[in-house]
């Protein structure tokens, strides 16, 4: 990847960047650059560093080595207040707005206009009305945040990120939790952004977004900058390759296989979100749920794992009555359920990673009232060699580790417990291009020895590569069910928005 020529003028330089952490060299001499109007993305995978060069500029840590010049000029970032202060507005993927406040409140948040001695609300409200506009977005900047959609919650990110009249925008994982017209909508405004002469850094692991929205990238692998690119320069296989170092045959790995008898059947199911909902998953079958955000995916997935309550309807497991009245029920009928939020509601952060993937496994490792913690260590050690976690020990704390290798944690847990059927809610938002292929390597293969796999998912690329069918919701009805040789986007789209 060569350095491509820049027609604009540079407003952020990030020279010979340097971070040490103990035993870990996470930064090592790298170059970055960013022209006023031009978006950059940077790639890499999961521990490339992306997120330490990031939180350098941000200010929220310091580097150990380099310079940032900012229009030329070296220029000290040793907090989130210089960083800010210096133009510099860093919109992470984990929002930090208050809920409770409007708006308003949250654009104007530390900045609050003021007159003699009293906050000026109208005035506050005004600038948040104004700076919405000029996004081309019709949000009401009385409602409290809490009431906002994730795609709404974003671009209170961004108006507030312009309150303080940023000149660089630094967007981590943007589009991880949008349906594709919202994306399509942010990517409106991120162009209404680059020609008003901000400077844009993108980063994503959707590869098909960079290649829509990016005029350059840099690619970072084990702390050390691989190269800058224009992307008409390049392609998916090039970038891939620079990402993880190797090339992959195929983005999605896929296994034919021959389906066996029925394992899980659910007919006319009703809750407070689904209306007279049926499906079938067959043995060795990877079986997709597709639909809109809000659709009732999630919501069949809890329902069947007993975390939902069940109005009526019936389910059947191996052909026999399934009535789960709790996800303890569901367990031990051998459900597992990898949630969509595998932080909040997948892993206990502070927890060891031996701990975590022992949690369902409880009753097998305990002797009297206390856990066999030999047992428990010697368990998640062949876990941790089965899917190649990367950590120092099985003691290592979950929070220290990446979204791969906390997806790979949850895995392990479901794994231990032997289930039959295993539902994957949104598998790898947020996970780099190599941790992807694994984990479809991997569901690839439990279908081969046996297991039901449902597949959540909003990226129809991924549902169209992995899966044996694709069933669709929409307003919490199932709406049609699709052959893998007859599935396409289109079709997919058509039937997600059937009852819109």
């Amino acid at each position: 990847m060569l350095d491509p020529p820049r027609t604009m003028s540079l407003i952020l330089e990030m020279q010979q960047m340097t971070k040490r952490y103990p035993g870990v060299l996470a930064l090592d001499r790298v170059d970055f650059s960013l022209s006023a109007g031009e978006v950059h993305a940077l790639a890499g995978e999961n521990g490339a560093g992306k997120s330490t060069l990031m939180k350098i500029l941000a200010g929220a840590i310091q580097k150990d080595g380099g310079e940032i010049l900012l229009d030329g000029q070296r220029t000290k970032i040793d907090s989130p207040h210089s960083s800010l202060k210096n133009g510099i507005g860093m919109i992470y993927q984990d929002f930090k707005l208050v809920p409770e406040l409007t708006v308003a409140e949250n654009i104007s948040l530390g900045n609050e206009p003021a007159h003699r001695g009293f906050i000026d609300f109208p005035q506050m409200q005004n600038t948040a009305r104004s700076i919405l506009e000029q996004l081309g977005e019709n949000i009401d900047p009385s409602v409290t945040v809490k009431t906002l959609s994730v795609a709404q919650r974003q671009i209170v990110e961004i108006a507030k990120a312009l309150s303080r009249k940023v000149r660089i925008l630094a967007l981590d994982e943007p589009t991880a939790s949008l349906t594709e017209q919202e994306i399509q909508n942010l990517f409106g405004v991120i162009r209404k952004l680059k020609s008003d002469g901000v400077g844009i850094i993108y980063i994503s692991h959707r590869l098909d977004e960079l290649f829509e929205i990016a005029d350059l990238i840099t690619v970072l692998r084990d702390g050390t900058v691989v190269g800058t690119s224009s992307l008409h320069e390049t392609n998916k296989a090039k970038l891939i390759q620079a990402m993880v170092g190797r090339s992959l045959e195929e983005e999605y790995p896929k296994i034919q296989l021959q389906r066996q008898n029925e394992l899980l059947s659910v007919e006319d199911l009703n809750t407070p979100k689904l209306k007279d909902v049926s499906m079938t998953l067959y043995r060795g079958e990877i079986l997709g749920l597709a639909g809109l955000v809000g659709a009732g995916r999630t919501e069949l997935a809890r329902a069947i794992f007993g975390a939902d309550r069940v109005h009526s309807g019936t389910m059947w497991l191996l052909q026999k009555a399934f009535t789960p009245r709790s996800p303890k029920d569901a367990i031990a009928a051998g459900i597992g359920l990898l949630t969509e939020d595998r932080n909040l509601q997948g892993l206990i952060l502070q927890m060891t990673l031996s701990e975590n993937i022992s949690l369902a496994s409880l009753q097998r490792l305990t002797q009297g009232l206390f856990i066999d913690r030999t047992k428990e260590k010697a368990a998640a050690g062949e876990f941790m060699r089965k899917l190649q976690i990367k950590a120092p020990s099985a003691e290592t704390v979950v929070d220290t580790l990446s979204g791969g290798n906390r997806q790979k944690v949850i895995l392990g847990r479901w794994l231990m417990t032997k289930s039959k059927v295993l539902i994957f809610d949104e598998p790898t938002v947020g996970i780099d291009v190599g941790v992807k292929y694994e984990i479809y390597n991997l569901i690839n293969q439990l279908a081969k020895d046996g297991v039901g796999i449902m597949v959540i998912s909003s990226d129809l690329p991924e549902l169209l590569g992995i899966c044996d069918r694709i069933a669709v919701l929409c307003d919490g009805r199932m709406t049609g069910t699709l052959s893998r040789k007859e599935a396409t986007q289109e079709k997919i789209l058509r039937l997600a928005t059937e009852f819109s």
